[in-house]
Formats: C-alpha cells, sequence, structure tokens
C-alpha cells in the first residue's frame, strides 16, 4: 500500500493517505489472526481477516495503471459491506437471523452495483470496462447504490443499538465493543450520504471516520485479553468459594469469575423434580435466547444449571472452568437450598392446614346454626306454647318452665360454642366489633385500644383467636384485676397485644392454646412471643 501510495506522482500527501490505509486494514488482519487461533471453530476470525484484506483492493485506485485503478473503483464500496457483515455477525461470526442477513445481502448487491456504472461510463476513459458512454444512467445507478448502502448501514446501526440496550443482551464487559462497532457504521453511513446528497465534508470528519473505523478491531483485541484474563478470574474464584460454600455466596462468586452480574445458579432438587435459586423457590428455566445456559453434571445426574449472558458460549474456556469448579463444590449449597426449599413446603403445608381447619370450623358452626340451634329454637317456642294448656296444673307448669329454661341456656351454650368454633362476627362485622364483644364478656376490666380497619380474612381470625385465648387464660389461670387489649398498624401488618397484672408464668411449650396460637400465627408468616415472668403479669404480643 505504501509502494503504490509512493509511485504515484500526482497524489497529494500520498505517507498520509497509506497511513490511514494502513490503519483500516492491518488491525483488522492482526486481530482476525489472533482470533481464528484462539477460536478456530469461530467464524469471526476469518471474517476479520476478509474483511481487512477486502480493503486492500480499494486502494489500487491510486495506481497509475488503468486495469488497476479499474479494480480499485469496482471494488470501492466492498468495504462497507464487510464492515456491516462483521459487526452484524459478532460474535459467533455469523449471521443469527434472518433480517441480518437480508440488510448484509442488500449491501453487498448495492457494493456490485459499480461494476454496470463502470460499463455504462462511470470514470471513463480510464475505465477499462466502459462499453458505453451513457453518465446519466451511471450516475443513476451510483445514486441508487450510496441509498441502499447507506440505508443498510443504518439499519445495522439500529439493529446493534437494539441489541446493546435489550437486558440481558450484551455483557457489561463487551458492550463498549458494541459501541465501537456502532460508531464505526454511523461514521461510514454518513460518508456514504455525503457522497449521495452531495455534502461537503471536512477532512476531520473523514479522519475521524478512518480511526472509527480502525479503533473496532482494536477494541476487539482488548475483549480477547479480557477473556484471557478471565482465567485468572477462575483460579480466584477457586480460592474464593472454598470447600464449602453457602449458595449466596456460590452465586457472587460465580458472576464475579464470569463477569456477568446477571448470572445466576438454579440448583436441581431432585426431590422435588424441579430448580431451585438461593431461597429454595422454584426456578423456571428461561426459553429464550436472551439467557444462555449451560448444566453442571456429576455422575451422569444433573445437580445445577448456570444462566448467563448468551455471549459467554463464545467464552467457552471460563465458561468451563467455572462450571466444573462449581460442580466440584456445589453440593454444600445444594444441600442448603434443598433444605430452604423443604421449610418453604413445610411452611406451605401448615398454612394449608390452617386453611382446612378453618374452612371445617365455618362448615361446622354453619351446620350448628342452620341444624341444632334452629331445632332448639324451635323446641323452646313449642314448650312456650304448652304453658297456656297446663295453666290449672303448677306442679306440671313448673316442670315445663325449668324445661324451658334449659332449653334456653342450651342455646346460649351452643351459640357460645358455635361462636367459639368460627366467630362469623368478625366476617359479617368486622374485627373491631367481635374484639370489643369479647372484652365486654371478660371476668375483668379490659381496656380496649382498636381501629375500625378492616384486614384480610386470615389475619382478623387469627388476631380474634389471640385475643380470645388471652382472655380465656386470664380468666382461668392469671389471677388479674385488670387487662389491655391493644391492636394496631405496623410498618409491615397488624400488631396484637395482651396484657395483664396477673400471676405470670405463661409459656408456649407443651400442648398448651398458646402454643396453638404460635403455629397459627407462624403459618400465616407472623410472630408470636408471649412474655410472662412469675409474679409480673403477661405480655401477649404477636
Amino acid at each position: 500500500m505504501f509502494m503504490v501510495a509512493l509511485s504515484v506522482d500526482d497524489l497529494s500527501r500520498p505517507g498520509y493517505r497509506a497511513a490511514l490505509a494502513c490503519w483500516v486494514t492491518l488491525p483488522y488482519i492482526f486481530a482476525g489472526v489472533v482470533a481464528w487461533r484462539r477460536r478456530p471453530e469461530n467464524r469471526l476470525g476469518r471474517l476479520m481477516v476478509t474483511a481487512g484484506f477486502g480493503t486492500v483492493p480499494n486502494l489500487l485506485v491510486w495506481s497509475d495503471n488503468d486495469f488497476l485503478f479499474t479494480v480499485g473503483v469496482a471494488t470501492q464500496f466492498l468495504p462497507p459491506a464487510l464492515y456491516l457483515h462483521l459487526f452484524l455477525a459478532f460474535p459467533k461470526g455469523r449471521l443469527s437471523h434472518a433480517l441480518d442477513r437480508v440488510i448484509v445481502a442488500t449491501a453487498y448487491g448495492a457494493a456490485a452495483l459499480t461494476v454496470p456504472a463502470l460499463v455504462l461510463g462511470y470514470e471513463a476513459p480510464r475505465s477499462t470496462l466502459t462499453v458505453a458512454e451513457l453518465p446519466s444512467a451511471a450516475e443513476r445507478l451510483l445514486q441508487i447504490q450510496l441509498a441502499a448502502l447507506s440505508a443498510c448501514l443504518l439499519a445495522g446501526v439500529v439493529l446493534l443499538v437494539f441489541r446493546r440496550l435489550r437486558p440481558g443482551s450484551v455483557r457489561p464487559a463487551i458492550a463498549w465493543l458494541v459501541d465501537s462497532f456502532s460508531l464505526a457504521l454511523l461514521a461510514t453511513a454518513a460518508l456514504m450520504m455525503a457522497g449521495l446528497f452531495g455534502w461537503s465534508i471536512a477532512e476531520p470528519v473523514r479522519i475521524t471516520t478512518f480511526l472509527a473505523m480502525g479503533v473496532a478491531p482494536i477494541v476487539f483485541l482488548a475483549g480477547l485479553l479480557q477473556a484471557r484474563l478471565d482465567r485468572t478470574s477462575v483460579t480466584e474464584f477457586l480460592n474464593r468459594v472454598g470447600a464449602n460454600p453457602g449458595p449466596y455466596e456460590l452465586q457472587r462468586a460465580v458472576a464475579k469469575a464470569l463477569r456477568d452480574p446477571t448470572a445466576e445458579v438454579a440448583y436441581w432438587l431432585p426431590e422435588f423434580e424441579c430448580y431451585g435459586d438461593a431461597d429454595g423457590s422454584r426456578v423456571e428455566l428461561p426459553q429464550d435466547p436472551a439467557r444462555g445456559m449451560t448444566p453442571i453434571i456429576r455422575e451422569h445426574e444433573p445437580v445445577a444449571m448456570l444462566m448467563h449472558d448468551p455471549a459467554l458460549a463464545d467464552e467457552r474456556e471460563p465458561l468451563s472452568s467455572v462450571a466444573i469448579v462449581t460442580g466440584l463444590v456445589i453440593e454444600n449449597a445444594r444441600l442448603q437450598v434443598q433444605l430452604t426449599a423443604r421449610l418453604e413446603e413445610l411452611k406451605g403445608s401448615r398454612a394449608r392446614l390452617v386453611d382446612a381447619v378453618q374452612q371445617g370450623r365455618q362448615a361446622l358452626e354453619r351446620d350448628l346454626n342452620d341444624g341444632a340451634q334452629q331445632r332448639l329454637v324451635a323446641l323452646s317456642l313449642k314448650l312456650g306454647k304448652l304453658g297456656d294448656d297446663v295453666r290449672n296444673d303448677p306442679e306440671l307448669r313448673s316442670r315445663l318452665e325449668e324445661a324451658i329454661t334449659d332449653v334456653a341456656d342450651s342455646l346460649s351454650e351452643l351459640r357460645d360454642l358455635a361462636h367459639g368454633i368460627y366467630p362469623a362476627a368478625v366476617r359479617d362485622h368486622g374485627l373491631a366489633v367481635a374484639i370489643e364483644s369479647l372484652t365486654t364478656r371478660a371476668s375483668v376490666p379490659v381496656r380496649l385500644s382498636v381501629s375500625d380497619r378492616r384486614w384480610p380474612e386470615k389475619i382478623e381470625l387469627t388476631a380474634y383467636y389471640i385475643v380470645a385465648e388471652s382472655l380465656t387464660n386470664i380468666t382461668k389461670h392469671a389471677h388479674a384485676s385488670a387487662a389491655v387489649v391493644e391492636l394496631s398498624p405496623d410498618d409491615v401488618g397488624l400488631v396484637v397485644e395482651v396484657n395483664d397484672d396477673g400471676v405470670g408464668g405463661a409459656t408456649t411449650e407443651g400442648g398448651t392454646g398458646l402454643r396453638g396460637l404460635a403455629d397459627r400465627v407462624e403459618a400465616i408468616g407472623g410472630r408470636l412471643r408471649v412474655d410472662s415472668p412469675p409474679g409480673n403479669g403477661t405480655r401477649v404480643r404477636a
């Protein structure tokens, strides 16, 4: 290139032009050779070498020889098409989408229009391909060519920007490489449009375009160097995780070793036949190509799945190393995740059991109201009507009144029983009304503080049972003279607190009602605490 430039007598600043030519060819060839040797199965290295050598024929436009000059003119728009092909094929070296292939094929087709333009008299009389001098037709072909190439380059920029901005599609470590590709295509498109619309572009703008084109392969080489440094990251990864890492430590170490903050570890849980995250929650493996997946296998059985940026699939060395090391140290983390999953399943089972018991209580309360209570009311009415028939028999009338009283007492006890089984007042009138009804029937004076705010049914029923059981314990065991019941919201939910000034000594251990309350509270995600030092009263807080 230097020899061609220096051998032309009328070429201005030949050394400067030759330097620019080297800048947009040699970096691609050198970077392509390095990539080809490191990853021979990846086509990107070969494509970069092709792009570098594909620029060389265009430089023959400086030649004094008419044939070489014609070759240079015929290939003058081949480099933009090659660059577009290269950038859209990153990182796998092939065009993955139909739209990419259409755009690149259109660009190559547009670049080939220079040949028929030469046939129609473009660059005559020096062109050796001139058959008929039709300058207007040749000019029209060139305009179509510039318009098509500009559109293809701009479409390539849009695709690269879209891939750059789409979440999870580009690793932060190579985002700047994609940015350099976009800048190079945009600068080339600006030159194409300048030729199409006759814009006068100053030499600094032209130099900027050449600089952008030459920077892209250098940035790519820096990316290859970073990939090589990833081996060191894998060694640090092995030292960092140790022999028995927990799930969170392993997750952070994997993300740091892969230089991918989006990397995740999903653990295979054979007991549940699914994958779980560090919290033990079920993980659905992504089906879209925006996430890459690398299985971790031990003794022909899956133990985990690495979910990562798909671009890591082209960096098999660090990815494979991290997968191997993870497979060696993952057992402790997987056991912790499996234990967490069991605890979550246990919580869910306990919650479902509480729901089933609650539904059974509700059904039993409804049956008592609709069945036994109704029959007792009807019996009481019938006995009342018999009173007129035995008016003249004092002894029989006395027995009848005693029976009516027994029925009334049984009806009252049955209503209390039904209310204890399932407090319909909570559902029908709200927690505040139901709690107030409880405190009015208490054996000691109760100071009540509760708002009219409604809560989900599970919370209201649990709060009701807490107050009811606490007041029952105060009546039976506390020997208290007063009690305080407070229900107040906090940042998370509802706080229920019952205090008395009795003898204390209450506990949630054993088979007491407080143990059942603690189970019910924990089943809906709450906590219950009992402070009851002997001789200093009892404080129940949920």
